[in-house]
């Protein structure tokens, strides 16, 4: 069998033949699932919506033994909690008491986005990604979200809260549309917010250091 290399019209290089063609899906689908985590961080139901639908339609499909995400009954469902999670955030306090619960729903909701993606690997591997870049990615993101509406919280009263819980579920919903529709370009933002909290928090540790 002859592998070769290729190169695609955005300029990203795969290999031919069965080899490159699981190489490529293997990278697309854990692309797909860490984007779609790390939006669950943001919002815990907006990705399963966007996942819902996007598999309904027929644009995704999931992964073996998670085909109920294109049900009638889960898109209702993810809808609904959407709907009620959403406007919960703009409550003064009451988002602050969501934080408390959304952590580990969230680390749940993006182990299930990341495994209902990944396919074309090991169980074991596949489940060291479920956990590690799934739970986890959601899990940072959301404990990142909820140290800056304590400081909104801290600093407004509450009242700067509104913002908060609407560049939350704007970067839900476009994160969650990106990694359905441009994968790559969705893992490179998540590796971008990192970057940028990474930064932000060295920061201030120097200043507390120097203080």
């Amino acid at each position: 069998m002859v592998v070769a290399w290729s190169e695609t019209e955005y300029g990203i290089c795969y290999l031919n033949g069965p080899i490159g063609a699981n190489v490529m899906e293997t990278l697309l689908s854990a692309s797909m699932g860490i984007g779609l985590s790390a939006a669950c961080g943001f919002r815990v139901f907006v990705p399963l919506l966007v996942m819902s639908i996007a598999a309904k339609t027929g644009y995704l499909t999931p992964a073996p033994g998670f085909e109920w995400i294109a049900a009638y009954s889960a898109l209702i469902t993810f809808a609904t909690a959407t709907a009620l999670e959403i406007a919960g955030y703009y409550i003064p306090w009451v988002d602050n008491m969501l934080d408390a619960i959304a952590t580990p729903a969230a680390v749940i909701a993006g182990s299930v986005a990341m495994a209902s993606m990944v396919t074309g690997m090991s169980p074991f591997l596949k489940w060291t990604l479920v956990v590690i870049a799934g739970g986890g990615t959601a899990g940072l993101v959301q404990v990142a979200t909820s140290v800056t509406r304590a400081a909104s919280t801290g600093i407004t009263g509450g009242l700067g809260n509104s913002i908060v819980s609407t560049t939350e579920a704007a970067g839900s919903i476009v994160l969650s549309v990106l990694a359905v529709l441009v994968p790559f370009l969705a893992l490179a933002a998540v590796l971008a917010i990192f970057f940028f909290a990474l930064k932000k928090l060295l920061g201030k540790l120097y200043k507390e250091r120097a203080a």
